[in-house]
């Protein structure tokens, strides 16, 4: 929770603390490209996860952004620091997530047994999505209030509390025979694509992360500080998107759809709403109240999708087996936030916007074309899907 706080107030704080500085949306863009560069490294990343203690490796990973965030404090709070500095902090800030995403979505096998696997993942989306509604709720309050710099600073202390929190615990060292760092890769490709429904969703988170990282990292923030509502308006439209993924935690922690595959990639076209409103001009209380919907089934997407990744794959290439679905993501990232700045200069936030939008359709609709995606029914018993990873061979068979 702590962690998820600390995101949610690094993330108002980098983007005003920029803007504050003078560098407009252009060197905003600047800023959060290099922050998203490191992300490449997930791969390695998942190695690690799977090679080390997975306590280990995430308490490592908070320690790493506590020292960056405290220095970009430091910056913020000066009121004056050149982009260039900026851009090499944010890029070893950004060293935090490929070491930490596919880690953390791995250490449930860790420490829950398989039939409560899915309740475990609600609780932690659960507990991210308060702990993101309580950084963003506080970081517009904070950055209006007395600055950006302070915000991040905030930033820094939740990496130390998510320090002291992870050394607690006592995780697994899975074996297995190891071939070095490309041949541990190459592994966890040839698990991955082998389940045809693995990639094609891959395919669509990819599109749909690429459009909310543009909307949310720079149209967003770029419409709201042109008279629109500013940092505090921008942080409680954020904010409600987690307050409806903490009531969305209570949902999944529920939900056994018939077609999990199914339900699974229909849910992100939620996301295309808010673009949609804010690119017709709606006002931000509409679009806060928009983000809700947003939010709910970004927490059933997600406790969907790793239950079944923990479920069909074996613990020791669980890792890699998420470094690999998130490398789409990560590797367009910083391409979307560079070329976002143009975009929006040239064509203005609104219209950037409804772009996003329509993206999200385009790959939902791709996605539910996939035969695996769309016709995989769940057995009598909820919990045999996940359990026998040769029904799902022997049903991605029959279909193709």
């Amino acid at each position: 929770m702590s962690s998820s706080a600390g995101d949610g107030f690094g993330q108002i704080a980098l983007a005003w603390g920029t803007l504050q500085l003078g560098y407009g949306p252009g060197g905003l863009a600047l800023v959060l490209a290099c922050r998203a560069v490191p992300a490449l490294l997930v791969l390695a990343g998942g190695a690690l996860g799977d090679r080390f203690r997975r306590h280990a490796v995430l308490a490592g990973a908070e320690a790493l952004a506590a020292v960056i965030w405290a220095a970009l404090a430091l910056c913020f709070l000066w009121g004056t620091a050149p982009l260039a500095l900026l851009c090499v902090l944010a890029g070893i800030s950004g060293l935090e997530r490929p070491l930490f995403m596919p880690t953390l979505r791995s250490i449930v096998v860790d420490l829950v047994p398989g039939e409560d696997r899915q309740r475990a993942n609600a609780l932690l989306g659960q507990a991210d999505a308060a702990g993101l509604l309580l950084g963003l709720a506080l970081s517009g309050i904070v950055v209006a209030a007395v600055g950006s710099g302070w915000a991040a600073a905030l930033k820094a202390a939740s990496g130390i509390i998510g320090v002291l929190s992870l050394i607690r615990l006592n995780t697994s060292a899975w074996g297995g025979e190891r071939h070095g760092l490309l041949g541990d890769l190459r592994a966890g490709w040839r698990e991955f694509i082998s389940c045809q429904w693995a990639w094609v969703l891959t395919a669509q988170f990819t599109a749909v992360a690429v459009a909310v990282s543009a909307f949310m990292g720079v149209a967003g923030p770029t419409h709201m500080s042109q008279d629109h509502g500013g940092a505090r308006a921008w942080g409680i439209v954020a904010g409600c998107e987690a307050f409806g993924a903490l009531m969305g935690a209570f949902v999944a922690a529920r939900c056994s759809p018939s077609r999990p595959l199914l339900v699974t990639a229909l849910l992100p076209a939620s996301a295309a709403g808010p673009m949609l409103l804010l690119g017709g001009g709606a006002p931000w209380p509409v679009l806060a109240v928009a983000m809700l919907i947003p939010g709910v089934c970004q927490t059933i997407y997600f406790v969907l999708w790793s239950t079944t990744v923990q479920h069909h794959f074996q613990p020791q290439v669980l890792a890699r087996i998420n470094s690999w679905g998130l490398l789409g993501n990560f590797a367009l990232t910083p391409i979307t936030l560079l070329a976002a700045g143009p975009i929006i200069t040239t064509i203005g936030a609104r219209n950037t916007a409804i772009t996003c939008g329509l993206l999200i359709f385009t790959a939902t609709a791709m996605a539910i074309c996939a035969p695996q995606v769309r016709r995989f029914r769940t057995s009598p018993d909820k919990s045999a899907i996940f359990d026998k990873r040769e029904e799902l061979v022997g049903h991605r068979g029959a279909q193709d």
